[in-house]
């Protein structure tokens, strides 16, 4: 089965006003993206705005993290019923800097993710391994221990509407990038527990790959078997490097 590419772009806690107009225009106005599912994960408070600029076009847009409760007194957190009345497509759980600075655990991303998927917004899990616990040789160990503890929480039965990010931590913001053997191997291997847990799902499911993606290396990544896309960081953040790497997974679909 062919998986249709995905490209996610994480902003980070970056951005204004005047800046995402920018970038948001240019997105809207690119072309030659039909073949591709494209969707930009921005802080909360500009959800409003990015909605109302990419409503009428074919990008997604979503948040980047998302309280576990249903309402309440949670000060500063932001549920999923409110992010789907923003029209939010996706909603990131996991991502590494949440793990690592906000100390969230992986049970903590799996009530997440059910949050979202009760909403009917796409989680895009993401999964990954420290410096430390690579040189270790504990890479699949600690994925999947971060993808089994998720499901428990979602249940078997909803694995094929969630999106999986492989973003290995030692390659992100550090400019260092796993080689496309070493994601492909990755992504390989938790392609093959999901088939344990449902072959439907393991085969339709997208695994994006995420730690310092560019224009200069995402083609070779997006050429691996089980690479499905990217979750893209500061990238993201320029419309050149953006679109191209968006083009790039373009090409690799259609050649």
């Amino acid at each position: 089965m062919s998986r249709q590419k995905l490209i996610v772009g994480n902003w980070k806690m970056n951005g204004s006003l005047a800046d995402n107009e920018a970038l948001l225009s240019g997105l809207s106005a690119a072309g030659g993206l039909s073949s591709l599912d494209v969707a930009v994960c921005v802080p909360s408070l500009y959800l409003s705005q990015v909605r109302d600029c990419l409503v009428s076009g074919a990008i997604a847009w979503g948040s980047q993290n998302v309280s576990e409760h249903d309402s309440g007194a949670y000060t500063g957190e932001i549920s999923a019923r409110m992010l789907k009345e923003f029209g939010v497509s996706y909603g990131l759980v996991g991502h590494s800097e949440r793990r690592s600075l906000y100390a969230e655990t992986n049970v903590l991303v799996g009530q997440k993710a059910k949050k979202l998927l009760e909403m009917g917004i796409t989680p895009i899990i993401c999964l990954g391994e420290t410096l430390g616990q690579r040189e270790a040789g504990q890479t699949f160990e600690v994925v999947l221990g971060q993808l089994e503890a998720a499901v428990e929480c979602v249940g078997v039965g909803k694995l094929g509407k969630v999106v999986l990010a492989y973003e290995p931590v030692w390659a992100i913001g550090t400019g260092l990038t796993a080689s496309p053997d070493q994601v492909q191997e990755v992504h390989s291997y938790l392609r093959g527990k999901l088939a344990l847990m449902d072959a439907n799902a393991a085969i339709s499911l997208k695994i994006l790959y995420g730690g310092s993606v560019k224009p200069d290396n995402a083609e070779a990544l997006f050429q691996q078997e089980d690479v499905d896309g990217g979750l893209i960081g500061g990238a993201s953040l320029n419309l050149i490097d953006f679109l191209t790497i968006c083009h790039l997974a373009v090409s690799v679909t259609t050649h």
